[in-house]
């Protein structure tokens, strides 16, 4: 593992505070204000799954829009401007309880986090490329986990009921999008352009495949216990039970801890390797709630998949770059596209399945087989030639000294 330097851990920084913006406190705050906001009476499950569909549009939406993006004055201009765009709506759900209004809000606020969720970890790992120190990537994600447990923090304190809910999470959103946009700003500008690359080059090769349909897979596997855990634990839980909160704790606290412990795993067993222990681990975790349903099936997902899902995407994209060193950006965007536009099946799915009659626990079933996919092909993702940090720097790519 290269040594941590003060440069390195600055822009890990930026990067993460990013994700805290856009994909914690953007994003995923709205799984534990699911079951408060059903309470409140703001709308019904049905309602929530589609706001969390539209949402999940949008993050497709912002993944396909990052791929033209992704490329040094995209960095520099778009990356900072999603970024205040995401802590602006996430303002906005406050002024709304209308849930038409609230579904444009959750789609713009999707498209603005995809766009960053893309660039901002993409950036940093072109960064640390730049300085053969690809092997620290992961540590971005560390911003995500973080970012839930802030989320759990902000979600329970607030006295406020419905639309009001989103407030604390607003004001921690807008200063820190205000902190990161400068720091963001002065990476880009440290990655230089590249004539001499393919950038028009494809990116469907026969080698990257398999990683691409595995991570396919991933997306909609994940994405079930990540929007509807505390809802199914309100299903099959006693009233006053901890896990009924607890559930959103236990799954952010093992994914803080999981950015750092399957970046370590990448390291030692190999990204590829380390990648097939984590789809076989997340599925386990999601098909829990089905084999031992009560607290131990909610804890045991809690804790399998929030401390695997991390995981597939930062082996993912690092295997990505490893794999097409002069694609890296492009790659990240189409690969954040293919799990951006499963996952937008799972809340779908989910309307479908409970409308027609079925429990939300057994809809899991529908993310178990994703995974037992996307593990399937993982084994056929071939061995990089060589780590992503071996790429030859180019006499233009050096970094200045920092």
């Amino acid at each position: 593992m290269p040594r941590l330097d003060r440069a390195h851990f600055t822009a890990l920084l930026a990067a993460a505070l990013a994700l805290v913006v856009v994909h914690a406190l953007g994003r995923f705050a709205f799984t534990p204000l699911l079951p408060l906001l059903l309470d409140d009476g703001m709308f019904d499950l049905g309602q929530g799954a589609r706001l969390a569909t539209w949402n999940y549009l949008g993050y497709l939406l912002g993944a396909l829009l990052a791929l033209p993006m992704a490329n040094p004055r995209g960095l520099r201009q778009g990356l900072p401007a999603a970024l205040l765009i995401n802590a602006g709506l996430t303002l906005a759900q406050v002024f709304t309880d209308d849930v038409d209004l609230l579904a444009a809000l959750r789609l713009a606020n999707g498209i603005s986090n995809g766009v960053v969720f893309v660039l901002a970890p993409a950036l940093v790992l072109e960064w640390l490329a730049l300085r053969r120190a690809t092997a620290l990537s992961g540590l971005v994600y560390l911003g995500l986990g973080a970012g839930m447990l802030l989320c759990g923090v902000l979600v329970n304190i607030t006295p406020w009921q419905g639309s009001l809910r989103w407030l604390p999470i607003a004001l921690c959103a807008l200063p820190l999008a205000l902190l990161c946009v400068p720091m963001l700003t002065r990476l880009a500008r440290d990655i230089p352009e590249k004539p001499h690359a393919r950038a028009h080059g494809t990116l469907l090769k026969r080698h990257n495949l398999a990683l691409l349909m595995a991570y396919l897979g991933a997306g909609l596997g994940y994405i079930l216990p990540l929007t509807f855990l505390p809802a199914l634990a309100r299903e099959q839980l006693p009233a006053g039970h901890s896990l009924l909160v607890g559930n959103w704790w236990w799954t952010a606290f093992a994914c803080l801890v999981s950015a750092s412990l399957w970046n370590i795993a990448g390291a030692r067993l190999g990204d590829r390797r380390a990648l097939l222990v984590n789809y076989l681990l997340q599925l386990l975790g999601v098909a829990m709630p089905l084999l031992l349903p009560g607290p131990v099936g909610v804890m045991a997902c809690a804790l399998l998949v929030g401390g695997t899902f991390l995981g597939t995407v930062l082996l993912t994209q690092r295997l990505a770059r490893a794999l097409n060193p002069d694609q890296g950006l492009r790659l990240a965007a189409l690969l954040i596209s293919l799990y951006g536009g499963s996952q937008l099946l799972g809340p779908w799915l989910v309307a479908q399945w409970t409308a027609a009659g079925h429990d939300l626990a057994s809809s899991f079933a529908i993310g178990a087989v994703a995974l037992l996919w996307s593990l399937l092909w993982a084994w056929h993702v071939p061995e990089p030639h060589h780590p992503a940090e071996t790429e030859p720097l180019h006499a233009s790519h050096r970094p200045a000294r920092q």
